[in-house]
């Protein structure tokens, strides 16, 4: 069985930090793409970060704010997410899955996905 469980959601002011943890079992966590995806309300599913192969992937609007890393013996991945802003408000997945080169970000390559975690960033 394979499941992977996010946490660490919150509610933050704009500039602060909030750190993501995925943490995944039934499957060998090291042998997979992990992505971080969002969802805000009405809006669709975007890439975030990926680790992928030993190399770190991230979305334009995240980039210089955002830290994708892993404890690969805890089976757990991290997102660290500073500098927030009230546009980073959203649901936010992590996923599992085997993407392509510049496939990263898209969600259909991805075969298992958590719950989510509510990230709310206030103004």
């Amino acid at each position: 069985e394979v499941q992977l469980v996010e946490s660490g959601g919150g509610l933050v002011q704009a500039g602060g930090s909030l750190r993501l943890s995925c943490a995944a079992s039934g499957f060998t966590f090291d042998d997979s793409a992990i992505g971080w995806f969002r969802q805000a309300p009405g809006k669709e599913r975007e890439g975030v970060s990926c680790s992928s192969e030993g190399k770190t992937y991230y979305a334009d609007f995240v980039k210089g704010r955002f830290t994708i890393s892993s404890d690969n013996a805890k089976n757990t991945v991290f997102l660290q997410m500073n500098n927030l802003k009230p546009e980073d408000t959203a649901v936010y997945y992590c996923a599992a899955g085997s993407p392509p080169l510049g496939g990263w970000f898209t969600g259909s390559w991805y075969d298992y996905w958590g719950q989510g975690t509510q990230v709310t960033v206030s103004s």
